[in-house]
């Protein structure tokens, strides 16, 4: 039993109750500092701009830089974006950093290739760069020198040209006759997103073809090791081919989490989703949804596949693929996605589609199909004449329009 010591001199009546202790008053904890908010704020900015994405090579620490991009010029590497003094950005000053995200000219006065999109980013504000500065200069700094690019010795000398001919350097500009949830969703869309950099066909010169902007891209992107397919990046336009049939919910649902019942995630748009848009808000992921369904309709192609074609792959759809997708081709909620108004189905560049077709939907582990069943490779079942028949077959039917795929660019994919 525990004894109540007093004070020497002091004395307590028999009758008073024991003293009871006030309950301790909960903590308050302390307002993030200027410096923490500033912090925090420019973890989300590199989040929106998916920097870990591509400044992360396969098995590398995060931001060192070394993941390859293959371009039609030869191989480019990433820079390291860490800290370090000597192989980062350890010496770059917020200035430093703004002139690269908005001049593409990096410290010490050379030019940067667009592989990084400052063709983009030189929309985002002096105040998210310098919040994006603070967070990079938070982050472990890694010593790493990136491989050097397999490039034409002089190519770096020519940006300067290419800069002329097709960069023009400015802050994003709100549009005062939209909402502000559309201006937010065509900041982020145009500037940290840089969607543009995927999603809109380039000239020969790897330029963006400002004419069909969003309207659908090729590039090639690393599987693993030595290994680069081609892709193809979906119309995000209002067109037929694109999102015609999305709803604003629907597409904002599948951007936050990788799966809607039109859609789930798979190849190169799992690391868009996984690294960056999960980790934006519901309101940001919302904002950007209404922004792309307002882009006008832009249809890269006209073309559509020859009604012989289309019969010709009616067998291999009805033995492989009608089961899930069903004989009208629109899947089911429960089963499998719908190849009914898919923009992968319909994309000019059939590129995507094969793949699928070929390897399966790569699902990622923070995604969930919702119960769809995974659909398995094809690489080793069906010929490369049955998956181009059964391509024309899906993008012939189910009043879906697109170009013929032949068995050539079957086996090239392979």
């Amino acid at each position: 039993m525990a004894l109540a010591l007093l004070p020497a001199g002091s004395q307590a009546a028999e009758t008073s109750p024991p003293a009871t202790a006030s309950p301790p008053a909960p903590a308050i904890a302390a307002a993030p500092s200027p410096a923490d908010q500033e912090l925090e704020r420019g973890r989300y900015l590199a989040a929106a701009g998916n920097c870990v994405s591509c400044h992360t090579r396969p098995g590398g620490a995060p931001f060192a830089g070394g993941l390859s991009f293959s371009t039609p010029f030869g191989l480019i590497y990433s820079s390291n974006i860490t800290p370090d003094p000597t192989t980062g950005i350890g010496p770059w000053t917020a200035v430093d950093l703004r002139r690269a995200m908005h001049e593409g000219i990096g410290r010490g006065g050379y030019r940067l290739f667009p592989a990084f999109p400052y063709t983009s980013f030189t929309k985002v504000t002096d105040e998210d760069v310098d919040a994006i500065y603070a967070y990079l200069r938070s982050v472990p700094a890694v010593r790493y020198t990136p491989p050097s690019n397999s490039l034409p010795f002089r190519l770096r000398f020519g940006m300067a040209v290419w800069d002329a001919l097709f960069f023009r350097s400015g802050r994003f500009q709100p549009d005062g006759k939209q909402s502000a949830e559309w201006n937010r969703g065509a900041y982020l869309v145009n500037g940290l997103g840089h969607c543009d950099a995927c999603h809109t066909p380039r000239n020969r010169f790897m330029a963006e073809n400002a004419s069909e902007a969003y309207a659908g891209g090729s590039f090639s992107d690393r599987v693993t090791g030595d290994t680069i397919r081609a892709w193809s990046a979906v119309n995000l336009t209002a067109a037929h081919s694109g999102l015609a049939d999305w709803s604003v919910d629907s597409l904002a649902r599948y951007l936050k989490s990788g799966f809607s019942p039109r859609a789930g995630s798979f190849g190169p748009m799992n690391e868009v989703i996984v690294n960056s848009l999960m980790n934006l808000t519901t309101a940001d992921v919302h904002a950007i949804a209404t922004y792309l369904k307002s882009l006008p309709a832009r249809e890269r192609s006209s073309a559509s596949v020859p009604a012989q074609l289309v019969a010709a792959g009616a067998g291999v759809y009805k033995d492989s693929c009608e089961e899930c997708h069903q004989s009208s081709g629109r899947g089911s909620f429960f089963n499998s996605p719908p190849l009914e108004g898919s923009a992968v189905v319909q994309d000019s560049d059939p590129a995507s589609l094969i793949n699928i077709i070929l390897y399966g939907p790569s699902q990622p582990k923070q995604v969930s199909y919702n119960g769809w069943e995974t659909m398995k490779p094809y690489k080793d079942v069906l010929s490369d004449a049955d998956i181009a028949a059964v391509s024309n077959y899906i993008r012939g039917s189910f009043d879906n329009r697109a170009p013929p795929v032949t068995a050539a660019e079957v086996a090239r994919q392979r």
